[in-house]
């Protein structure tokens, strides 16, 4: 999902002059801790951030009543708890995480600071909350069930007709998509497509140069990349790789579409974003975070980038064209 999109420039610490918001001291910045495994954006994705827009709208305006703390692990999983921990020594307001290792890392660190988490893959099971109706403890937000490969397997054979292999690049770590039910599931809905899968495994940063290297020797017909763990802070080592050889991508998060893969589909990232603003909002207003029930979004997108798919070669069948949710061009 895109958390790319809000964290860029807010290294510069708390920011002044605070006007106060409806139920809000006046004179008093609120901050909020971000802890986030991938890499830092520009202050242009920063600027454009439906996060902060949805804020704004709720009365929390950066630079007058709400501030931010960014912590970033630049693709290393390792960096997360100590990250955490300096987040709670801040004594940040409220700490917003995005996948399974950064919600489990600022949990470990806090059970008083309040979490919104936004990616959290069965939050239950993993004994963040008690329940999504009443999660208790310091932990919500949103969960989002696993998407099935088979998806993502479907739109490349429908984009490229003639598709016979499809490479896979991941973190085997990442929930959902890794397990070995779901590797079988996969395989199964692959061989029904009449395609062939070759997994290659990223667990580390060093790890993305071999990958690569082992997709070219592959020659796979398209890539799917399940960006976990060290592969969002080298996304566009894996983009530009794509396009050199000439291969079609499909990621689960549209920000990887805008910067040159060929489709996305995924979970609808304004309206994430907004649920996301919304406990942040309830939460800085005096709610409790255990009193919030944790809720499932419904709604998806499907992105597809049409300039890629021109530089690739690529014709996309029109019937494919009219799902889309937003076509790049």
């Amino acid at each position: 999902m895109d958390r790319r999109a809000f964290l860029g420039t807010l290294t510069g610490g708390l920011l002044a002059a605070p006007l106060a918001a409806d139920g809000q001291p006046a004179g008093k910045v609120r901050r909020v801790g971000i802890l986030s495994v991938g890499a830092v954006p520009s202050a242009e994705e920063l600027a454009r951030s439906p996060f902060l827009a949805a804020l704004r709208d709720l009365g929390w305006i950066m630079g007058q009543n709400i501030a931010f703390e960014p912590r970033h692990a630049a693709g290393q999983p390792d960096r997360l708890p100590a990250l955490a921990a300096e987040l709670v020594g801040l004594k940040v307001d409220v700490i917003v995480t995005f996948l399974n290792q950064e919600t489990l890392a600022a949990k470990q660190a806090t059970t008083s600071i309040p979490i919104v988490m936004l990616l959290r893959v069965y939050p239950v099971q993993a004994g963040l909350v008690a329940s999504l109706a009443r999660p208790g403890g310091n932990v919500t937000g949103t969960t989002v069930a696993p998407l099935t490969g088979g998806k993502y397997l479907e739109l490349l054979k429908e984009a490229i007709p003639k598709l016979a292999r499809v490479a896979i690049l991941w973190d085997p770590t990442f929930p959902g998509l890794t397990d070995a039910a779901a590797q079988a599931r996969m395989e199964v809905e692959a061989r029904t497509l009449g395609l062939a899968l070759a997994s290659i495994e990223i667990h580390r940063l060093d790890d993305i140069e071999p990958a690569l290297g082992r997709i070219a020797k592959e020659r796979p017909g398209a890539l799917l990349v399940v960006p976990g763990g060290p592969l969002p802070a080298r996304a566009g080592q894996v983009i530009d790789f794509a396009s050199r050889h000439g291969l079609p991508t499909i990621f689960p998060a549209r920000e990887y579409v805008e910067a040159g893969g060929l489709m996305s589909y995924g979970y609808h990232r304004e309206h994430l974003w907004k649920r996301a603003a919304s406990y942040v909002d309830r939460i800085l207003r005096g709610a409790k975070p255990g009193d919030l029930p944790v809720e499932q979004p419904t709604k998806f997108e499907l992105v597809i980038n049409l300039k890629t798919a021109k530089a690739l070669g690529l014709t996309i069948p029109q019937s494919l064209l009219q799902r889309a949710d937003q076509v790049i061009e």
